[in-house]
């Protein structure tokens, strides 16, 4: 197979006109073509108002050998890389695998598993996708909070009320990423995931794909158990034995994966009186902030070009002098904020896309590094003082959390508090709106964001704005919307696991973002499978 890079071809070709140039740019006629398929897809927007479609290309053709001498500047020879899983192991289970939560990492991991006979168990504390639609579209009406169906519980985990965003940038040579997206476009996503450059599902695409995965993984001989919350574990002699499900029901196993996800904090508690390894870890806190999705079409791609072109995305990142990061995280062109708590009391927000990406608004996180040495570290926690190098509790990151969440809810008395930005720099409540009007998914209402964060912080993320306003015009406008707070970035927590996956305790595997491996939906994914091999390459099939 060949592969052409760098074809160029103007916005509003058609598919033949992708072919032609194929043809053309190896000087072959179209009997000689085999079949080609787009490898990837980019928009070069450097030269506006000239944008192009930048295409890689793989083609199969009857002359392969000759082209490559005659065409060696501009075409490659390429294997493609097929994902394989390793030869199975011999060790014994004398229990199915249990695999703890139902986001990218557990589906995936349990996928494979079912996929090579472990009939695994696959446990969910939260609702399916269908019953958890209903929840959170009951929540964001009625303000009702069910602690353990919302937007970060539940089938498909945080990452089904968001874009749906699958690019990463995890290293693959074994393929798991590709498998990823192949696997999202067997189950229904559509198949320009497998070559655009940034892609993405949406979450109305994203809550169909989920439950097929999960159809496939009970066909393959797997369970899936919604409403099943693992509230203990049984070790005896540092060993797994078994889980504790709603404080009733025991579970033998030797096996358990811990895919739990970043804002599993009574889980981490449970780990942590057990002696689990795990320390604090870096994450990031800040706001949303929202702009006509127009402004940014223009921006990206030039008032002629900003209507010819889907909704334009972007991504910002500024250092600033005294050593903090700003960056914009989780963009959602065309897309909502939504509120994203999961628990009572407390506030978080996060950003959402349709499929369409057809809002009114563009949104994205712009948020700020925050490391252990920024968590108090003392007075949070009665069973445990600070001595020594203990200097961060590994739940430090969690209070910390807790702490800004418990702001938010206040300010707005549960509602989502929503700020211009002229009045944040100004330390002032917003009494009125500009031109952009909040496109939110709960109820919301005027507050001082800027009172949630320490001074620091908040300084920090006026300072990051306004210098992001010097690359898109218009960023830093007085009326850009912001509302808070965004805290479930990352996991606040990473446990500890050796080369072989294992945790402090033998038969725990921890993977995937709340367990501090991952950061999204691709790449907690990837994780979720590199768990699974590594149980495949260890044991048997269960009952072989």
């Amino acid at each position: 197979m060949l592969r052409i890079n760098q074809l160029k071809l103007p916005v509003g070709h058609s598919k033949s006109d992708l072919k032609q140039a194929v043809l053309h740019l190896l000087h072959i006629s179209e009997e000689e073509l085999l079949g080609f398929q787009i490898f990837r897809r980019s928009v070069d927007a450097r030269k506006k108002p000239q944008i192009f479609y930048v295409y890689t290309i793989d083609v199969k053709t009857l002359r392969e050998e000759k082209l490559l001498k005659r065409l060696k500047n501009k075409v490659q020879k390429i294997t493609p890389t097929r994902y394989e899983t390793p030869a199975h192991g011999a060790e014994s289970l004398h229990h199915r695998p249990v695999i703890i939560g139902a986001g990218p990492a557990g589906l995936f991991c349990a996928y494979l598993l079912a996929r090579e006979g472990y009939r695994p168990v696959l446990l969910e504390r939260g609702a399916s996708v269908e019953e958890r639609m209903q929840d959170v579209n009951a929540f964001w009406t009625t303000g009702a909070l069910k602690p353990e169906s919302n937007v970060q519980f539940g089938e498909g985990g945080a990452g089904t009320f968001s874009d749906g965003k699958l690019n990463t940038l995890v290293k693959d040579k074994c393929g798991r990423n590709r498998f990823v997206l192949e696997t999202f476009v067997r189950f229904g996503a559509p198949e320009q995931i497998l070559y655009e450059q940034k892609p993405h599902i949406g979450t109305d695409v994203l809550s169909e794909v989920i439950p097929a995965m999960r159809k496939e993984i009970v066909r393959l001989g797997g369970e899936v158990r919604f409403h099943s919350k693992v509230t203990d574990l049984m070790i005896d002699g540092n060993q797994l034995r078994g889980i504790l499900i709603n404080g009733t029901e025991q579970l033998d196993t030797e096996i358990a994966v811990l895919a739990i996800g970043h804002s599993a904090r009574d889980t981490f508690q449970m780990l942590y009186d057990h002696n689990i390894s795990m320390q604090a870890k870096s994450f990031a806190v800040g706001v949303r902030i929202e702009h006509p999705q127009q402004m940014i079409q223009e921006s990206q791609y030039g008032a002629q070009m900003a209507d010819k072109l889907p909704a334009a995305a972007y991504k910002l990142t500024e250092n600033l002098e005294n050593g903090r990061g700003v960056y914009t995280f989780c963009m959602c062109p065309g897309g909502y904020v939504v509120n994203a708590s999961s628990e009572p009391d407390r506030l978080a927000v996060n950003g959402m896309s349709y499929h369409d990406r057809d809002g009114e608004n563009a949104n994205s996180a712009v948020i700020v590094t925050v490391t252990p040495e920024d968590f108090p570290a003392k007075g949070l926690f009665a069973d445990r003082e600070v001595t020594g190098n203990d200097t961060v509790h590994p739940l430090a990151g969690v209070a910390f959390q807790r702490e800004l969440e418990q702001k938010a809810y206040q300010i707005a008395k549960g509602n989502v508090p929503v700020q211009c930005f002229g009045d944040f720099c100004r330390n002032e409540q917003s009494k009125s709106l500009g031109a952009v009007v909040p496109q939110i998914r709960g109820q919301w209402e005027f507050a001082n964001v800027r009172s949630v964060f320490p001074e620091e912080l908040a300084a920090s993320l006026e300072e990051g704005i306004k210098r992001m306003d010097q690359k898109i015009h218009g960023f830093a406008r007085e009326d850009a919307v912001l509302s808070g707070v965004e805290s479930r970035t990352s996991s606040p927590v990473r446990i500890w696991r050796d080369e072989q996956f294992k945790s402090s305790v033998t038969g725990l595997y921890p993977c995937g973002e709340g367990a501090g491996y991952a950061g999204g939906i691709t790449s907690a994914a990837m994780d979720g499978m590199k768990t699974a091999e590594a149980l495949i390459g260890k044991f048997a099939p269960f009952g072989s």
